[in-house]
């Protein structure tokens, strides 16, 4: 099948629409683009006819992202809101052996069978799989998208630490989407490079939200990446979490392009590979890593907040447990950051999974009765995402998952006013 290219011209007439993934990072991206004279959209469409779209479009047995996404683009185009002869579509391309290398090709695939062999498909990568002469990552993008998505990890961590408690519905949100309009607006000049200033004034803003002092049982999540952040894909899951009176615990972004920046190090130490590129990538890693901390001492520093983990310790949590050269999908990332979440006793996890994602089964659910051996108290649910399973379902081994974390909070709680008691009471007796 013969490749449509998005020219140079198509760049003043065609409007590029994007899945969306992650709601706050992806309106930064957007923003970006459009200030770089790209017309981006992203796809806030949900509903039950994106999935049928994609099983009508993509076979049932491929992977539950890729029947979402493209489901979702198929869908917008036969909407009748978009001139069809003027769209482009833009999806991610790693080059690796899973998802995001295989969903371009099925995509073109579904767009022929549907009758739109015509609209171009952009490939975004940076293994040089495609190019396409009407686009063009520069220097400049490169580095406000990287600024862009330190903010939407900042914004995405302090959010789920406030939006539990608010005391007004709604106060969180509307502070993220304050920040992302000032930061966006940033970028059309240097300031967002002000990174230590700018985080200040978001760790206030978010400080001076009226929040409740209950605590509330914290619930990390994570996965394979496009079910772990996507609404579409997870059935809005931080939204459910919320509403049973949990606080969800949902590591940067950032982490898993760190890991994408560590298995070409690792290639190198185990296969001598990447003898080139290795020196670079593991000066761009330590690069963001650096920028990584300053949040985390802004946040130290503040007092407020709790900090998230840095990369080395993710990566160290799991060392032991599953060797570095497991790399497929979210390979040994997803193990560390389960291990690195009980760690900072978040023992309640829910790891998000498409259906038979074979890599995910494996350093996941495959990987839970290792993790639980180490550390008993671990309360992991794998949750599995595909076209015929239920939401009622889904939100029943969620809530199955909730009820054991109650009882063992009551259980230590219990144990800790025993103890509170002893204590108190051989005071007395030692005062008497």
């Amino acid at each position: 099948m013969n490749r449509v290219e998005f020219t140079k011209e198509m760049k003043k007439t065609h409007k590029i629409l994007v899945p969306m993934m992650l709601p706050i990072h992806f309106q930064f991206l957007q923003n970006i683009f459009r200030q770089n004279g790209y017309q981006i959209e992203l796809l806030q469409t949900k509903g039950q006819q994106i999935i049928d779209e994609g099983l009508k479009n993509v076979h049932n047995d491929t992977c539950y992202p890729a029947l979402l996404v493209i489901g979702q683009m198929i869908d917008a185009l036969k909407s009748g809101n978009y001139d069809t002869d003027h769209i482009a579509l833009a999806i991610t391309q790693t080059g690796g052996g899973c998802r995001a290398s295989n969903y371009i090709h099925l995509l073109r695939k579904a767009l022929k069978q549907a009758g739109f062999s015509h609209v171009p498909v952009i490939s975004v990568n940076f293994s040089k799989l495609e190019k396409n002469s009407g686009f063009k990552l520069t220097g400049s993008m490169l580095l406000r998208l990287l600024y862009g998505f330190l903010y939407g990890d900042m914004l995405m961590w302090i959010k789920n630490q406030c939006k539990p408690y608010e005391r007004h519905a709604g106060a969180s949100d509307a502070l993220v989407q304050k920040w992302i309009n000032n930061i966006s607006e940033q970028f059309n000049s240097l300031s967002f490079l002000k990174l230590h200033h700018n985080y200040k004034m978001i760790l206030e803003d978010f400080a001076a939200i009226e929040r409740e002092n209950t605590p509330k049982i914290q619930v990390g999540i994570v996965g394979e990446i496009y079910m772990k952040y996507a609404p579409l894909g997870n059935n809005e899951l931080e939204d459910f979490l919320i509403k049973e009176g949990c606080e969800p615990v949902v590591s940067g972004v950032l982490d898993f392009g760190l890991y994408c920046l560590e298995n070409t190090v690792i290639d190198h130490e185990y296969y001598n590979r990447s003898r080139k590129s290795y020196r670079f990538v593991a000066m761009a890693s330590r690069y963001i890593q650096h920028l990584q901390m300053k949040a985390i001492k802004a946040i130290r520093q503040q007092g407020v907040f709790r900090e998230p983990d840095t990369f080395q310790e993710v990566m160290e949590s799991s060392e032991g447990i599953i060797n570095r050269g497991t790399k497929m999908g979210e390979g040994w990332l997803l193990t560390s950051e389960m291990v690195a979440l009980i760690k900072s006793n978040v023992s309640n996890i829910v790891c998000c999974q498409p259906f038979g994602c074979l890599p995910n089964h494996i350093v996941a659910k495959g990987m839970t009765r290792k993790i639980k051996n180490i550390y008993p108290n671990a309360n992991i649910v794998a949750v599995d995402y595909d076209p015929s399973a239920t939401r009622v379902n889904q939100e029943n081994r969620l809530k199955l998952m909730l009820s054991n974390a109650r009882l063992t909070a009551r259980f230590a709680q219990a144990e800790e006013e025993k103890r509170a008691a002893a204590k108190q009471q051989a005071y007395a007796y030692e005062t008497r």
